[in-house]
């Protein structure tokens, strides 16, 4: 008789860390035990407790938080990659925001973590050519978080959008893996025309608040864009721009400058 081996449980770091997390908080702060109940530990992995969390979130008199769930959980069944990238945003968010002090913060919390997610989805629909549900899913995000990302955008992993108040990334903008980004960013176009118009932010890069990114240029990797610039050509590899319109001024001071979050300008 063949024997049947036992079944080695999945090791998930950042979900056991969370659910600890949400356990010390259930049993210090009683007024908020439901709220953990119901967003954390009634879940049994972290995509089952973000499609929880986006369904709450955008769901209307116009569709329930139940499709909304269906939806999230159909999505994360299908594409492993979409809980791979949360894990990645948790991490980036934890170790780049000095506001953050727990994993599980950006889950409940964070509304720059939480709309990137249901963006995702979003993305998830748009490539499976459920374009309206999409559209939905943009919307509904907008609406609840101020912040608009077009489905059909490319996102990296590991991004932070810190306070994220005001975003806008346009149809055919490119985003690498570990950038950071602050409140009022926009990645734009410069008109009305059609076909690919958006900026290509390439890995690492640092935009400061209220930077807008205009048109179909390339922002390259470890580069760092100063708040309020509006940057309207390419920038190279590791530079710091700044201005209106942007001019380099120096070098990105940094090997990893999303990652330092340094946006002071040396000199200025």
């Amino acid at each position: 008789m063949a024997q049947v081996k036992p079944q080695v449980a999945r090791f998930d770091p950042i979900w056991q860390t969370i659910r600890e997390e949400a356990q010390e908080i259930a049993r210090d702060e009683p007024l908020m035990a439901s709220l953990v109940h119901a967003g954390i530990l009634h879940h049994d992995s972290l995509e089952k407790a973000l499609s929880f969390r986006i369904a709450q979130k955008l769901a209307s008199s116009e569709m329930s938080d139940l499709i909304l769930r269906e939806i999230a959980d159909g999505a994360y069944a299908a594409d492993p990659s979409l809980g791979v990238a949360a894990r990645a945003d948790i991490l980036a968010v934890y170790e780049r925001d000095p506001a953050c002090h727990r994993y599980l913060q950006p889950l409940l919390f964070f509304k720059g973590f939480q709309a990137l997610q249901c963006y995702r989805i979003g993305h998830w629909l748009w490539g499976h050519q459920r374009r309206e549900l999409a559209y939905f899913f943009q919307m509904r995000t907008s609406e609840s978080f101020g912040v608009d990302i077009h489905p059909g955008a490319r996102m990296g992993q590991g991004i932070m959008i810190d306070h994220a108040h005001s975003i806008v990334i346009g149809e055919t903008a490119v985003v690498g893996d570990n950038v950071s980004m602050l409140h009022s960013v926009t990645l734009g176009g410069t008109g009305k025309e059609d076909g690919d118009r958006h900026p290509k932010i390439e890995d690492g890069v640092l935009i400061g608040a209220g930077a807008h990114v205009l048109g179909n240029i390339r922002v390259g990797h470890c580069s760092r864009i100063a708040a309020g610039s509006v940057v309207l050509e390419p920038v190279p590899p590791c530079k710091t721009v700044a201005g209106v319109p942007a001019r380099i001024v120096g070098e990105a001071g940094c090997a990893e400058p999303s990652k330092m979050m340094d946006q002071i300008i040396a000199g200025a």
